[in-house]
């Protein structure tokens, strides 16, 4: 993964404006993390297949004016990130306005898939950044945490912290509470 940092003195405007204009290479996932514009090489299969096992369950609960995305960028500005979670589910209305991202409290539940080289911005800043914007639930599918790969569910934001609603290790169900009510199955998540 690589890094563009921002000169000093540069305010959230022009790092947005940065991000936005620069031509990044293709297929690339560019997000704003902590002020630092970081650019991380697409997915690994296995990636990609955890989000689609997660979105096809997603797609039975979730009400018709809201969508599953996933390449969808969310602004928090008070955390200096613009991030692209793997699966965003918000309404349908959020994504009217013109633009390349939408204001990250509009986000109804975000899911992040660990990737090797940005497993920390996962777990750390970009959690970080979701609570204090107030995203009721965050879904963190960790394949490289420490002790082996779990699946972890933040919820009830308060103080720009996530409570911990469960965690569980791949191979067991969590379950998502309102307004999903949906248990995940993850004993056919890949590791890696």
């Amino acid at each position: 993964m690589g890094a563009l940092a921002v000169e000093a003195g540069q305010g959230w405007d022009d790092v947005v404006r940065l991000w936005h204009e620069m031509e990044w290479p293709e297929g690339c996932k560019v997000e704003i993390i902590e002020g630092i514009i970081t650019v991380a090489p697409s997915p690994a299969n296995q990636h990609n297949s955890i989000a689609e096992r997660i979105q096809r369950r997603l797609y039975t609960v979730v009400p018709e004016d809201w969508g599953i995305y996933q390449t969808q960028a969310v602004a928090v500005p008070a955390r200096a990130g613009m991030f692209i979670p793997d699966l965003l589910v918000a309404p349908e209305a959020a994504l009217r306005e013109p633009g390349h991202y939408i204001p990250a409290t509009t986000a109804e539940l975000v899911v992040e898939i660990t990737s090797q080289s940005s497993a920390n911005h996962d777990r750390i800043a970009k959690a970080a950044g979701y609570a204090m914007a107030g995203v009721p639930l965050c879904l963190l599918v960790d394949r490289w945490a420490p002790g082996g790969p779990t699946v972890t569910l933040y919820g009830q934001p308060k103080g720009g912290v996530h409570r911990v609603l469960g965690a569980v290790p791949f191979g067991e169900e969590i379950r998502l509470p309102a307004p999903f009510d949906l248990t995940l199955d993850t004993p056919d998540f890949p590791v890696s």
